[in-house]
């Protein structure tokens, strides 16, 4: 079977990023190594993976806020100064910030012509709400325990409002609103988890809430075998926290409070599934999930907002490819009461994440 041929922006980036490794400073003799052991702050990545972006053979593209690590790093000396650091933006210099941006622009214009698409090209290709088969789409949300519950939530109730016996409701208008949105030929409803038959389950799935009141998010995030799961713990009574490993070396991931009587959320966390529906592997399932309701919100948001939505799927693209199923385990910060949509682009928002089928992330 022939090679693909590389495109000559490829081999143009890849030459650069060499260039600017081995040239910048000589002095500092800069190592792949090196580089990557800067470049983890934002997350671990392989001195083979900065090798493979260096190949003057079959070069592969680096994620774009990669790239942009690359003009940080390189925007400063005193990235090399004392061991090797990469600076936040703001801690560059005017002069250095505009190296910096001449540099992101240098080497993202390069990536962009290396991809083969155009901008527009690329939107689409991104858009994780957008689906392209005859569907249909299906949200099943959780259902308020009778405590939990309006008075309003009570048939007998002359204001009587289906809607308030939904848990994560901001999460469920949010995610149907835009799903119809895009997809405005495509049967899209939603169900309670209580209300759900077995036909609803085969088409593209969405699952809105955690484990505590909705079975079917336990029970599919079981049967595909998710490298993280959500369990109960005596020190936190509001939600449950999600542990991710297995056998004795697990890592748990915990709310953060303003106060020590734990009523002030300071952040949430929140998780993003999409992997095929393991009911109907031509189809799609997608869990949006957290400790809390901020949580499920955020996760949601990731993905709707307009302000970053465009920004976390070329995120997702950049680091899943072409098949888009992935795992993310985000923090959702909550200010002045407001739950704030993750950049996955931002240091510390993503705590870990998968690629499909499963390999370890960071």
């Amino acid at each position: 079977m022939p090679s693909v041929p590389v495109r000559p922006a490829a081999l143009e980036l890849a030459q650069r990023l060499r260039q600017l490794r081995t040239d910048v400073w000589p002095s500092a003799r800069l190592t792949q190594e090196a580089l990557a052991t800067a470049f983890a702050v934002e997350g671990s990545v392989a001195a083979g993976t900065i090798s493979s972006w260096e190949s003057s053979a079959a070069p592969k593209l680096p994620p774009r806020h990669r790239l942009v690590a690359y003009a940080r790093f390189f925007a400063t000396p005193r990235s090399v100064k004392s061991g090797v650091r990469l600076f936040p933006v703001d801690d560059l210099t005017e002069e250095e910030k505009i190296v910096y941006r001449a540099l992101e622009e240098e080497l993202l214009r390069l990536r962009d012509e290396a991809s083969g698409r155009s901008r527009a090209e690329e939107l689409v290709y991104q858009r994780s709400w957008l689906f392209t088969d005859t569907g249909p789409v299906m949200l099943v949300c959780s259902q308020l325990p009778v405590e939990e519950m309006s008075p309003l939530a009570e048939p007998a109730n002359p204001n009587y409002t289906e809607l308030l016996k939904y848990a994560d409701l901001d999460a469920l208008v949010e995610l149907h609103g835009h799903i119809r949105a895009e997809n405005p030929a495509m049967y899209v409803y939603f169900r309670a988890s209580t209300a759900v038959e077995p036909d609803h389950l085969t088409g593209h799935l969405i699952l809105v809430g955690g484990i505590a009141w909705n079975e079917i998010t336990a029970r599919l995030s079981k049967m595909a075998r998710l490298p993280v799961r959500q369990v109960g713990h005596p020190s936190l009574t509001s939600g449950d926290i999600f542990v991710a490993g297995q056998d004795g070396d697990e890592q748990e991931f915990w709310p953060k409070w303003r106060d020590s009587g734990q009523t002030e959320l300071e952040e949430d966390v929140g998780l993003l599934v999409r992997v095929p529906n393991p009911l109907n592997s031509s189809r799609t399932l997608t869990i949006c999930n957290g400790i809390h309701s901020r949580g499920v919100y955020g996760a949601v948001r990731s993905l709707t907002d307009e302000r970053l939505r465009d920004a976390n799927e070329r995120y997702i693209a950049d680091e899943f490819g072409s098949e888009r199923s992935f795992i993310i385990l985000m923090s959702v910060k909550v200010i002045e009461g407001q739950t704030m949509t993750p950049d996955f682009n931002s240091p510390g928002v993503v705590l870990r994440q998968w690629k499909w089928p499963l390999a370890e992330g960071r």
